[in-house]
């Protein structure tokens, strides 16, 4: 066979050149809208994080105050709602001012954040701060709200504690000394990745050594240098409303799931579950403790129901994100049978006096759950470890977690303490304390006629 070449004109070839650059063309273009976007933002994880912000707010105000306002005397009810009120309002302004610079500004030091975002300095409506998923960020703004919200609640933990007694200006200067120099390290400890705490490895996905073990230890120092209220022991200091404190247990569970969803910073399988695990836990810690205080006291109470829903929530927290459902409910319950202890014996036999059990419940459970998270984390029990986890190194990791929060809290909190009685005063006059902190300190009166 003979190959022949055909005669082919310039202008023929050219078309045909320009039509092969065309295609070429074309087929990157078609590769560059193949390739993956570059990170943006979602408005989904961007509404979830909104939302879950102010499920915390809602924690705090109304919850939390009207929880403590309930387990009080009638005449010291409004003294724990402007507490609430006023912590609320002072730690925000704090937070945007030095707070979230100190917790997360960015410092490579395993104490604190610095001083580069002071002021929310080079913050604006674009800057984005990331998620745990790589290319997946939030509007920074929302990470600052959301962050400043834990900041609020923790101190106004602790007033439940010392709860009937404090003057109201000890309250307010103790709060701002302690963020400043508890809060605000340990979050950088535990939750920045230059932190001390993040580096080892410990695991606290919402606040167990942050928040809970943090206010539990600090309630415990302030109820014993304080003092013990007037009569205690002696005259009756049931609470004056458990319809009151009922609603603010309620309310409190309910936010608490943005508190737990919302740490997982975004809208997907990761906050599911931490969702059902604050469902799970705290439905065995009531369970839990209903049956032991009916075994013990041969009564089921509501105060004893609304104790270990409390207990349950603050044990799952540093485990939402990672135990299963059932794990979750093995942790509440028996978080829930330490709590039931403490409050029920250990303070009955020391004697001292945290009127609204913060230490019982909020710094056991937070302990309870923060070793727990070790265990449940096991993918034996449900959890997400992966196969090659080592509960037992976790569980070392998380025991140093915990050791140097309570050390840390501990002393820092003392000295605090010493440093406001020495300048305001901790405690208000025996006349004001048996007149109550409604009329002695804030001229209004609860309730009418």
């Amino acid at each position: 066979m003979t190959l022949q070449m055909s005669h082919t004109s310039p202008l023929r070839l050219g078309l045909i050149a320009g039509g092969a650059l065309a295609a070429f063309t074309l087929s990157g273009f078609a590769q560059d809208a193949a390739a993956p976007a570059a990170a943006t933002i979602d408005k989904g994880d961007t509404t979830f994080m909104l939302v879950s912000t102010i499920l915390v707010l809602l924690m705090i105000l109304p919850g939390l105050a009207l929880f403590y306002g309930g387990l009080v005397r009638t005449k010291n009810m409004l003294s724990l709602l402007i507490q609430c009120t006023l912590i609320t309002a002072l730690v925000m302004v704090i937070w945007v001012l030095y707070g979230y610079s100190f917790a997360f500004g960015g410092s490579e030091s395993a104490f604190w954040g610095g001083t580069a975002k002071m002021f929310l300095s080079g913050v604006t409506p674009a800057s984005e701060a990331a998620t745990f998923s790589d290319g997946v960020m939030i509007p920074e703004y929302i990470f600052i709200a959301f962050q400043m919200t834990f900041a609020c609640i923790t101190p106004a933990l602790i007033v439940g504690a010392f709860a009937e007694r404090i003057r109201f200006s000890a309250v307010m200067l103790f709060v701002a000394l302690w963020v400043t120099f508890v809060y605000f390290p340990v979050a950088h400890m535990v939750w920045d990745a230059n932190g001390l705490l993040f580096k080892m490895g410990a695991l606290d996905f919402a606040g167990g050594t942050v928040v809970h073990i943090n206010a539990g230890i600090a309630g415990l120092i302030g109820a014993i240098m304080i003092g013990k209220r007037t009569g205690f022991g002696r005259d009756m200091m049931a609470p004056h409303s458990m319809t009151l404190t009922m609603v603010g247990a309620c309310l409190l569970w309910f936010g608490w799931f943005g508190f737990n969803a919302g740490s997982n910073l975004e809208a997907n399988g990761g906050a599911a579950l931490a969702m059902i695990n604050t469902f799970t836990a705290t439905a065995g810690a009531i369970l839990a403790w209903t049956a032991i205080e009916t075994l013990h006291r041969g009564k089921a109470s509501l105060l004893g129901a609304v104790s270990g829903m409390i207990a349950g929530l603050v044990a799952v927290t540093p485990a939402a994100g990672f135990a299963g459902p059932v794990g979750a409910i093995a942790l509440g319950a028996v978080a829930s049978g330490l709590c039931y202890y403490f409050v029920a014996v250990v303070k009955n036999k020391f004697g001292y006096d945290d009127t609204a059990d913060v230490f019982g419940i909020h710094g056991i459970g937070g302990i309870v759950g923060a070793l727990g998270t070790a265990v449940v984390n096991m993918p034996g029990l449900g959890g997400g470890g992966g196969e090659d986890y080592a509960v037992g190194s976790q569980l070392m990791i998380q025991a140093s977690a915990v050791g140097i929060t309570i050390l840390w809290c501990g002393i820092i909190s003392f000295v605090l303490y010493k440093i406001v009685d020495m300048t305001l005063g901790l405690r208000v006059s025996v006349e004001d304390e048996r007149q109550g902190l409604d009329l002695a300190s804030h001229g209004e009166a609860a309730y009418h006629g």
